[in-house]
C-alpha cells in the first residue's frame, strides 16, 4: 500500500436519530461532532436508519401490494395469450 494516501480507520460512535442509542464501530467517517462514551470521548456520526428502527429488522415491514401490477400491464399492453393468438 502506498503511505499516506488511505483514510485513518478508528473507533466512532454511531447515534441513531430516532431512538437515541449508540454504539461504537470502527470506521472511516469524518464528522465535526463529539460524543462522550463510557467516559472517553469519539467523533459522532448520526445515522436516520439503523438495524434498530429499519422495519426489515424490526420486524414491523409492510408488504406491498403488486397484484394490481399484471393487470394494467395487460390493460395497457394486451395479454400476451393474446398477442400468440394474433400471429
Amino acid at each position: 500500500m502506498k503511505p499516506d494516501i488511505h483514510p485513518e480507520y478508528r473507533t466512532i460512535a454511531f447515534e441513531d436519530a430516532s431512538t437515541g442509542e449508540r454504539w461504537l464501530c470502527g470506521s472511516v467517517a469524518v464528522t465535526p461532532l463529539l460524543a462522550t462514551v463510557d467516559g472517553v470521548e469519539y467523533p459522532l456520526v448520526q445515522v436516520e436508519v439503523s438495524n434498530l428502527t429499519h422495519p426489515y429488522y424490526t420486524g414491523k415491514m409492510k408488504l406491498v401490494d403488486s397484484g394490481g401490477r399484471l393487470e394494467r400491464f395487460e390493460r395497457r399492453y394486451g395479454s400476451l395469450a393474446a398477442r400468440r393468438g394474433r400471429r
